[in-house]
């Protein structure tokens, strides 16, 4: 298994926690799927999950670059969902499916990480 991209970023939770105020759930729609929308309103501190999951939607799309058309892949075509055991999955739809598959890649491990303050996440395409 060897890694063929990787990419990471970091979000601030307060600004998202700013988004989600001024924007509400039309702002949400833009950004993330149903099933993730679902999974973050069902929490304490949505904008804390909501966070991670625009860190982990940007780091995927950092580890995509390579692929050359990965500029026109849409925040809905990267999913983050969750195995059996609750683990983070990255799920990939569409151009980002399409731009994954150019680059060899066999596989998106995916990290995802918290504090009260910043949500952060690694993406390795391995292939």
């Amino acid at each position: 298994m060897n890694a063929v991209s990787v990419g990471i970023d970091l979000v601030d939770i307060d600004r998202v926690g700013r988004m989600i105020a001024r924007f509400g759930d039309r702002g949400l729609r833009r950004v993330l799927t149903p099933a993730e929308r679902s999974y973050c309103q069902s929490k304490v501190r949505p904008e804390q999950h909501v966070a991670v999951r625009l860190a982990a939607k940007e780091a995927a799309y950092k580890a995509l670059q390579d692929a050359g058309a990965a500029r026109d892949v849409g925040w809905l075509e990267i999913e983050v969902a969750q195995d059996g055991d609750g683990r983070p999955l990255l799920e990939l739809h569409g151009r980002a499916d399409e731009a994954f598959r150019r680059l060899g890649a066999k596989q998106a491990l995916l990290s995802l990480t918290h504090t009260s303050s910043s949500a952060g996440a690694v993406v390795v395409l391995v292939g």
